[in-house]
């Protein structure tokens, strides 16, 4: 099993950038198909983006298409959530997720990532 703590979090004018860490312990971090959700307040958690096992493949929802960047650093047991052109709508808590088996087309849907981050806030100002 996999322990996830995001970091990275915090208040950034509308355009600026940010980039949250997914800090991995526990079994091998490679191992592990890997996902990022937001909650903004008063809605439902959403997909982000996603990454497989190693790196070759990466998607993303396409409201952050072209903005956000995700990758991973497996040596270092580390995702990555790279975020420019940030807007007053990114604001939201963001969840990085993993599991061990790659959830192919369903990478969207939340029930397929058995491993949790508490999330870290990320607030964007107008």
């Amino acid at each position: 099993q996999v322990q996830l703590v995001e970091s990275g979090g915090g208040l950034v004018q509308a355009g600026g950038s940010l980039r949250l860490s997914c800090a991995a312990s526990g079994r091998t971090f490679s191992s592990y198909f890997v996902g990022w959700f937001r909650q903004a307040p008063g809605k439902e958690r959403e997909f982000v983006a996603a990454i497989t096992m190693r790196g070759g493949i990466t998607v993303y929802a396409d409201s952050v298409k072209g903005r956000f960047t995700i990758s991973r650093d497996n040596a270092k047991n580390t995702g990555y959530l790279q975020m420019n052109s940030l807007k007053p709508e990114d604001t939201a808590v963001y969840y990085c997720a993993a599991d061990l088996v790659n959830p192919g087309y369903r990478y969207y849907t939340e029930s397929k990532y058995d491993y949790w981050g508490q999330g870290t806030q990320v607030t964007v100002s107008s």
